[in-house]
């Protein structure tokens, strides 16, 4: 007799509350382009909103981005909650002073629209829809910081319960924007995502104080956690998230400056709402990764799990391109005109590995991220973020192809090139893993034959 390997549907058990919160939270973007895309002029609330103010509110937040995975990790006694909640106190306050200065103060003219070169039309709707994001960082570092405590007591799903609020309020506000019809698009967009982060924020920290009580019983790690583990686990995941979502405002700046740049900035959220959502369930898998590696003969099982997801997420996207459901989704559900709608479905098409590329990037950070080498991560991103930027650099040159068909084709190619330098950095993890793994199996056979 061996020891059972992780069983399927264990991982499925961890794996599906913490999908079907990012599942819901990649709702969001496609119900905001849907009720935007009905109110007047769309096109500009949805450039505003798709083309600066989504992309400059996730650069502001990306040094909090991966405080989930860092206290999933690291959370394992008081002392250690202790410090992590305080560095994630001093990091909301000052990125949201940072907010303030970019948009409240001449910064923003002097700073983000040189940067990006919007169309004018939307620069003033896109200031506006940037001050009423300022409660976005805060918020969301609370809430992720929490819910990764959550995950470690095994309450994950609290976390797709906390989704459920913040897309019910977002939902509030969409309803009531679109039933007024007076407001811009840009302030009914931001309105239901602040409210929206906010109430998440609220719920979880409800929801996570058992889970503390119990923490505070724990007993202390024999080795406490440093300032400087801390940073040399934590500083690679944040240039890991900077890098990530700057290739968003990349890609807003280089559609900026090819043909059909308002066209391609108005389908951004759609387009990029639809992806988010397919790739959800792979960003997911990370923290389950992380979670479930120290379980017996992990390895194999969490391997052939993420093959599945992987799979099913390469084909549904690939469907919904060349099939009468792209027509549905982008011309009917996120209300974009025929001559828009067209261009997303195509644009989708190009993209559709993208999702399948998420799932496996995520096996291989969170093998990474188990073994504490976090640094194979961000050098992924950062070539995956330079080869994007040349082959956007080479569409601005060219100025041949539609903007947006350039940067799909862009963070496809990104993308595996991010999958290819991650599998090479896990390598030896994984086979560090399976060796102890085996030395555990025969181990366990030896004891029983004795």
């Amino acid at each position: 007799m061996t020891q059972r390997a992780l069983a399927q549907e264990q991982i499925f058990r961890t794996w599906w509350p913490l999908a079907a919160s990012w599942m819901l939270m990649g709702l969001e973007l496609p119900a905001l382009s849907a009720v935007v895309a009905r109110l007047a002029h769309p096109e500009i609330h949805l450039a505003a909103y798709g083309g600066v103010v989504f992309p400059i509110a996730l650069i502001i937040e990306s040094p909090i981005i991966m405080l989930l995975a860092a206290s999933t990790a690291l959370s394992r006694d008081w002392a250690s909650y202790l410090k992590i909640r305080r560095f994630m106190m001093i990091a909301g306050a000052g990125l949201t002073l940072l907010h303030v200065a970019l948009a409240f103060t001449p910064l923003y003219d002097l700073v983000l629209v040189r940067l990006l070169n919007p169309p004018p039309e939307i620069i003033e709707p896109a200031r506006l829809g940037l001050m009423l994001m300022l409660p976005w960082t805060w918020a969301i570092a609370y809430r992720r910081f929490h819910q990764g405590v959550l995950i470690r007591a095994g309450q994950s799903n609290a976390v797709g319960l906390g989704t459920v609020v913040r897309l019910s309020a977002n939902i509030l506000v969409l309803a009531v924007g679109y039933s007024l019809q007076t407001l811009p698009g840009i302030v009914v967009a931001t309105s239901a995502v602040s409210a929206g982060v906010l109430s998440e924020a609220l719920y979880v920290g409800w929801r996570v104080r058992p889970a503390l009580e119990a923490l505070k019983r724990a007993p202390a790690l024999a080795e406490s956690l440093t300032w400087r583990a801390f940073a040399h686990f934590y500083l690679p995941l944040v240039m890991t998230s900077l890098l990530t979502l700057l290739a968003l405002p990349l890609g807003s700046a280089g559609m900026s400056r090819m043909p059909q740049a308002l066209a391609s900035l108005a389908i951004w959220p759609a387009l990029s709402g639809i992806l988010f959502l397919l790739r959800s369930v792979g960003i997911a898998y990370t923290e389950v990764v992380v979670a479930l590696l120290e379980h017996p003969r992990a390895v194999e099982s969490l391997r052939r799990f993420a093959y599945k997801i992987a799979a099913v997420t390469t084909l549904v996207p690939l469907l919904v391109a060349v099939t009468p459901l792209g027509e549905l989704w982008f011309a009917q559900v996120s209300g974009l005109p025929a001559g828009l709608a067209t261009l997303a479905q195509t644009a989708l098409g190009l993209g559709f590995l993208v999702p399948g590329f998420t799932v496996l990037q995520s096996f291989f950070q969170g093998t990474l991220m188990h073994d504490r080498r976090t640094r194979g991560i961000t050098e992924a991103v950062a070539l995956s973020l330079l080869t994007s930027a040349l082959i956007l650099s080479v569409g601005v040159v060219w100025g041949g192809l539609a903007g947006v068909y350039v940067a799909q084709i862009a963070f496809v190619i990104g993308a595996a090139v991010q999958t290819l330098w991650l599998w090479r950095g896990s390598r030896s993890a994984l086979r560090t893993l399976e060796q102890r793994e085996r030395s555990q199996t025969r181990a366990v056979a030896s004891e029983l034959v004795c």
